[in-house]
């Protein structure tokens, strides 16, 4: 299993979504209403939202996340190359400003949960800086954002900078918000975009064959 966080198993769920509460959110398991695709190979992790290295990002909901097979081996081109939905209660309005916000809060709590059980020495933290902007809007989104996140690279302990496209979507008849991230520090016209592309091509607010 390629652990997003060393100690995820501890704190991945403090706060509910609909009738689940703490102790009860077991996200290998848990049926998500949604169709997000697990190629073969890849490894997911879920927890709830608010994300409890990230408290000051006020949604609620799930989040799960697909890795790619090299997301954490340093050697391959797919280091780094994952993606992650928000599926969220209610409709959550977001702009350029608003993502950078929320994944500013997220990466540095993320790291910071890194520092202690990695040992990171305080000199090779760098702050975490990002900036994004609004793009043609893809098929299927109300709308989407490009941009990108400086952060430290804790499992090589070096700074990386990570390109991403959010994509927003809510879906008919659900009181839901999808945001779909895609992340890699590979420019956009690698390989590896293709593969994370396709599993929102590929998305459904429902697993009805149907439902688009």
């Amino acid at each position: 299993m390629r652990s997003f966080i060393v100690l995820l198993a501890c704190i991945a769920s403090l706060t509910s979504i609909g009738q689940t509460t703490e102790g009860d959110f077991d996200g290998k398991n848990w049926e998500a209403p949604y169709k997000l695709n697990m190629p073969t190979g890849w490894d997911l992790e879920r927890f709830l939202v608010p994300i409890s290295f990230a408290p000051e990002i006020k949604y609620k909901g799930v989040e799960d996340i697909r890795f790619t097979p090299g997301w954490g081996n340093a050697m391959s081109s797919e280091y780094w190359s994952y993606a992650f939905l928000w599926y969220l209660d209610g409709r959550v309005a977001t702009s350029e400003k608003i993502i950078e916000i929320n994944l500013k809060a997220y990466y540095t709590g993320l790291v910071a949960s890194n520092i202690e059980p990695r040992k990171i020495p305080a000199e090779k933290l760098v702050a975490v800086n990002t900036s994004f902007k609004k793009v043609e809007t893809y098929k299927g989104d109300l709308e989407t954002f490009r941009g990108t996140i400086y952060m430290l690279d804790y499992m090589q302990q070096k700074p990386i900078m990570l390109n991403c496209i959010v994509h927003l979507k809510t879906c008919k008849e659900q009181n839901k918000t999808f945001l779909f991230h895609e992340i890699s520090p590979k420019p956009y016209h690698d390989a590896v975009w293709e593969n994370l592309n396709q599993l929102w091509f590929d998305f459904a607010c429902d697993k009805k064959p149907d439902a688009r």
